[in-house]
Order: structure tokens, then C-alpha cells, then sequence
């Protein structure tokens, strides 16, 4: 829907997802239920939030039907208020939620640190010798904070969608029913390039973490005292140098990838948004000659409630 983010909705096929199951569900839940009061919050903040950019369509239809054909001042005022008032109260609700949301974020990351940390201390040290150093600190820091995003960032967008795709639909189908069939047409034309998208990156991304990891480990080696001190001995230097550069420009190139790919998936995504509005647009005008019963606002205001 208009202003909703699309990018939550790219995902790998079934067969290709991670298992979820109770004993995982049951462990997320762990480490988020000490910020059940907080997660609350944020999520009648998005509620809230949603419901109010929601309505900015609504009050065009009014101005462009009501308020300019029968020259009521006192009305286009109020619209006009509304229409500045909406984005103010939707922005500070919306910082009003990330501080909530921030919160319990960097406090998972915390947790999980901390919990990760004290487990590699029980460890074996036939453990710490055959795992590589540079491979421990990624997941300390690269796995974590990938974890937080998933809980605060995926889930909470997800969240979001969710909220504003059932409150767009009943706003749609209570102006026309007919449109908003026709403007849900265009769906399946996205749909199947984002399942193409998101297998690619799924892929992408692992082969993105696994070089992180490798880079990193090969940091971890060789500057620390005595890894520094063996290449100096034998005179390896440049040869390190080398590796380190084959493995950054790895690393270089999966991004260079991953930016192209994204890029790619938002012109499709455009692409479909403009058919999906021009069919409105058609098919709104068609009915307002022909039918007389629908107005130029109500063909506007489900425009804006389209993909954008």
C-alpha cells in the first residue's frame, strides 16, 4: 500500500526456509520477554500511526469533492489543517515508537552478547583450537546484531504491513469494491519477482556472512602479537597482503551484487505500482462518464491507497 514497505515482502522459497519451531519460538520469546511492556508500546504506536496515514487520503477526497465545488471556507481550512496536523502527530508518534523499539533492540543485543559471551567461556580450549578467533568475534558482533534486526526491524515492518494492509482494504472496499478488485490485480505481478529476488538473497547473503567471517578471521590471525610476529619472521608480508585483499575485493563484489539486485527489485516494483495506478485511474474515469456515480475524489483517494 501507498507508503508501506514493500522490501518486508521479498522472501525464499518454503522449502529454502529456516525451521521454525516451538523450542526456537519459545527461546526468541525468551530473551524478548523482559520488554513485553515496551514491545506493547511499540506496537500501539504503529497501530496508531497507520490509522492516521490512513485517513490523509480520505481528507483530499473531501477537499476535492466538498469542500472547492461548494466554496466552503470553513472546511478547506479545517482539510488543510488536517492535512499538516496528520504528519505531525504521525511523526512524533513514530519517534515516540523507535524510542521504544531502539530500546528493546540494543537491549537484545545486549542479552544475546552477554548470554553469547558467558557460553564460549564454558567452552573447551580443544574448542578455542580448532575454531578460528576472527570467525568467534563475527558472530559476537555480525550474527547478534542480525538477530536484533530480525526481532526489531523484520518483525516490527512486518507488523506494520499487516496493520496497514487490513486497514487500506476496508477503507478501499467501503469507497469501491470494484476498484480495489482491480487495483489487487496487480498483486501476482509482484509477488512472483520478489520470490525470485528474495531466493537471491538469501543466497547472497550467506555467501555475504561466510566472507565477512573469513575476512575477519584472517584479521583476527595475523594482527594480533604473535600472528604478527610470524609473517614478519618468515617475510610473508606481501603474501598476507595479498589474501587480505582477495578477500575484501569477495567481499566488495557481494555488495556491488546485493546493491544491484535491490535496486532492480524497486524499478519492478515501481513499474507494477504505475500499472496497478494507471488501471485506477482508467477504469475510475470510465465509471465516473459512464455511471455518474463516482466522483473525482474517490478515484484520487484509492490511487493513493495503491503501492507506491
Amino acid at each position: 500500500m501507498h507508503g508501506g514497505n514493500w522490501w518486508s515482502f521479498v522472501r525464499a522459497d518454503e522449502d529454502e526456509k529456516p525451521t521454525i519451531s516451538a523450542g526456537l519460538l519459545r527461546r526468541v520469546w525468551g530473551y524478548a520477554r523482559p520488554y513485553r511492556g515496551a514491545i506493547i508500546f511499540v506496537l500501539l504506536g504503529i497501530f496508531t500511526g497507520t490509522l492516521l496515514d490512513r485517513l490523509t487520503p480520505l481528507l483530499v477526497r473531501n477537499l476535492i469533492d466538498y469542500a472547492i465545488p461548494q466554496g466552503d471556507l470553513g472546511r478547506l481550512n479545517l482539510l488543510a489543517l488536517g492535512l499538516i496536523g496528520i504528519p505531525l502527530v504521525g511523526g512524533l508518534i513514530d519517534v515516540w515508537q523507535r524510542r521504544y523499539s531502539s530500546r528493546v533492540g540494543e537491549s537484545l543485543i545486549f542479552d544475546l552478547r552477554r548470554a553469547l559471551y558467558d557460553h564460549m567461556q564454558k567452552m573447551s580450549l580443544r574448542f578455542f583450537t580448532n575454531t578460528k578467533s576472527g570467525e568467534l568475534i563475527s558472530r559476537l558482533n555480525n550474527d547478534v546484531v542480525g538477530s536484533q534486526r530480525a526481532i526489531t526491524g523484520t518483525l516490527i515492518t512486518f507488523i506494520t504491513n499487516v496493520i496497514t494492509l487490513v486497514i487500506t482494504l476496508v477503507i478501499m472496499l467501503g469507497i469501491e469494491w470494484r476498484l480495489t478488485l482491480l487495483g489487487m490485480v496487480v498483486m501476482p505481478l509482484f509477488i512472483i519477482p520478489a520470490r525470485r529476488v528474495g531466493r537471491m538473497l538469501r543466497n547472497l547473503t550467506r555467501t555475504q556472512m561466510k566472507a565477512n567471517g573469513e575476512m575477519n578471521a584472517m584479521m583476527g590471525e595475523t594482527l594480533n602479537v604473535s600472528g604478527a610476529l610470524l609473517v614478519k619472521i618468515f617475510g610473508r608480508q606481501r603474501d598476507e597482503v595479498d589474501k587480505f585483499s582477495a578477500r575484501a575485493a569477495d567481499v566488495r563484489e557481494l555488495g556491488i551484487r546485493s546493491a544491484l539486485i535491490g535496486r532492480g527489485f524497486f524499478v519492478i516494483i515501481g513499474l507494477v505500482s504505475a500499472v496497478g495506478v494507471a488501471a485506477v485511474y482508467w477504469f475510475g474515469g470510465y465509471l465516473a462518464i459512464t455511471t455518474g456515480t463516482f466522483t473525482t475524489g474517490d478515484i484520487i483517494a484509492l490511487a493513493l491507497y495503491l503501492p507506491g
